[in-house]
């Protein structure tokens, strides 16, 4: 299998699930190929190329870390690719990390629609990934009864009101972003609502979001696969971000901690809720972001937190992705293009 995965940019490539993934399927012998967003080559009369990075086929790197130092190093080579040569492009780049380069956002999504035309296997599926290029928009797609309430506007007016509504206790973020960036816990403390809301909202939409009292214990990540909770040898991929003191905000980017979680009845119901409308729209890959009885975020463009299973005791789970996607591709083969890529995605 020949496998390349879209990253905002090799050069300043983090460790984490994107660099676990393609270390696993290097480990199974596939070939793997890194990408920016900014890496890829339309010409009308021809597919579209890729320029990658690689690593020779004989390389036994077995760690993340190690894969990931090879890949930005000396062993590491260039090499110019037609999308046709490829059987699954895996877009993994996250949109809300391009502060500089707003060029960049939409790209890995855009070209993954072309290349997707010209019958690669694009995971999560290019055009679902389009309809759900704002994860907190998508999520309100999403049944009530599992989120909190909350509203979207740009208007100070409908914010104050809905701040006087919850008792003068909300979470407010921008509709785009993630990491915790720009997110504020608003009580009737707070002395500079009017300034928060203005700073905000000059940026875009902003959501305001009903405060769940739970969070003082953390979220709970839940990473879904096909639609259902990843699991291996009778455990889950689920992992509790437990955040720091005085701080309400659980993002291993803010310095939350990683502890491990049971799958709750609340949380199969909200899976349970969310998964047909997952594997109706081809998102293969998502993770869940759960406050007890409520889901407060989904992640469809980027989810990760795999790399933090290790230190709660649990698999990597990277061997049950790359071997979901074999499947797909022996699928994709075997039905003869008579699946839709938004069909194989979520196959399992």
């Amino acid at each position: 299998m020949k496998i390349c995965f879209v990253l905002n940019d090799v050069a300043t490539e983090k460790n984490g699930t994107s660099t676990a993934l393609m270390t696993e399927a290097h480990a199974r012998g596939h070939e793997v190929f890194a990408m920016g967003v900014g890496d890829f080559s339309f010409h009308h009369d021809a597919p579209i190329s890729i320029n990658s990075t690689i690593l020779p086929k004989n390389s036994k790197i077995k760690s993340p870390e190690k894969f990931l130092e090879a890949l930005q190093g000396s062993k590491a080579r260039k090499k110019k690719i037609s999308s046709k040569d490829i059987d699954v492009l895996f877009i993994r780049n996250n949109p809300t990390e391009e502060d500089s380069r707003q060029w960049a956002e939409q790209a890995g999504v855009a070209f993954g629609r072309m290349i997707q035309q010209e019958g690669v296997l694009v995971l999560n599926d290019a055009y679902a990934l389009s309809h759900a290029f704002i994860d907190k928009l998508y999520f309100e797609e999403l049944p009530q009864d599992i989120k909190p309430d909350s509203i979207i506007t740009r208007s100070k007016e409908d914010l104050l009101d809905f701040w006087e509504k919850q008792n003068k206790k909300m979470v407010l973020k921008p509709l785009e972003g993630s990491g915790g960036k720009d997110v504020f816990l608003i009580d009737e403390n707070e002395k500079n609502v009017n300034q928060i809301i203005e700073t905000i909202s000059s940026q875009g939409y902003v959501i305001a979001q009903e405060f769940l009292p739970a969070v003082k214990d953390g979220d709970v990540r839940v990473l879904l696969m096909n639609g259902r909770v990843m699991e291996q040898d009778g455990k889950k991929a689920i992992i509790r971000r437990v955040s720091g003191e005085g701080e309400f905000r659980s993002n291993f980017k803010l310095g939350a901690t990683a502890d491990s979680s049971d799958l709750t009845d609340d949380m199969k119901r909200i899976v349970e809720l969310t998964a047909p409308k997952l594997i109706r729209d081809g998102l293969f890959f998502v993770g869940l972001d759960i406050v007890k009885d409520k889901l407060i975020e989904i992640n469809v463009l980027s989810p990760g937190g795999m790399e933090r299973f290790k230190d709660i005791g649990l698999p990597t789970f990277t061997d049950v992705v790359i071997e979901a996607i074999e499947r797909k591709v022996e699928y994709k083969k075997m039905y003869k293009g008579t699946l839709s890529n938004r069909t194989l995605a979520t196959m399992d």
